[in-house]
């Protein structure tokens, strides 16, 4: 099977007025969207590190985040030429890997997923990982998130929306190194759609998400 999706949090009826919202403003509406995919979990594997993401920031607190060398991430997602929306991008690619990072070390409660998350999205975390340490199970192989639009309101807070492509990303098995892979399909493309909102130490903490598989959006 395809990797799993990220986590998911936020109650029906607010994830979908959160999806009108932040797509009203760039992209394709249309919704013909497949099913919502549900929190799940991974287990970690131990491979080669790979150096931190250049994006991220040194700034002190900021954990250091070292994948295995066999996830590479591609984030096309270019600056905006603004701040506040290039931060918001910034830290959002941090979640993505710190939620990976989670995976790997096998920890449910890993900081680096816990300092740029909180509240819905930061309880969701915990047990999408907790389920791929029960599998015994990581990912591995290539991520890419693309067609990203960033919105920013006055009160501190974000939404960032994106998409994944799945295709060449999946679970691992990490005793019998085994690869769930399957062929690509539309199901292979998600759509994510989050809140942020800035904190008091400057950093743009996710707070929910939700994630549709299959989406029109994100459909090469």
């Amino acid at each position: 099977m395809n990797r799993r999706s990220l986590p998911v949090a936020a109650a029906l009826a607010t994830a979908a007025a959160l999806l009108l919202t932040a797509c009203g403003g760039g992209g394709d509406s249309k919704s013909k969207d497949s099913d919502s995919d549900k929190i799940a979990g991974a287990d970690t594997g131990a491979s080669k590190p790979t150096s931190p993401s250049p994006s991220a920031s040194t700034a002190p607190g900021r954990p250091k985040i070292t994948l295995p060398s066999d996830m590479s991430y591609t984030f096309d997602w270019p600056k905006t030429g603004n701040k506040e929306k290039d931060a918001i991008l910034s830290d959002g690619e941090q979640f993505i890997k710190a939620t990976d990072l989670a995976v790997t070390n096998q920890d449910p409660l890993d900081k680096a997923y816990r300092f740029y998350s909180e509240g819905e999205v930061s309880v969701a975390t915990q047990k999408y990982v907790q389920e791929y340490v029960n599998d015994k199970a990581r990912m591995t192989g290539k991520f890419r998130f693309y067609d990203a639009t960033v919105t920013v309101s006055k009160d501190k807070t974000a939404t960032l929306v994106y998409c994944e492509d799945q295709g060449k990303a999946f679970d691992l098995h990490i005793k019998t190194k085994k690869i769930d892979k399957t062929p690509v399909t539309s199901n292979s493309y998600i759509l994510y759609n989050t809140a942020l909102r800035k904190n008091d130490l400057g950093v743009w903490v996710t707070t929910k998400m939700i994630s549709l598989r299959g989406n029109s959006k994100c459909q090469p």
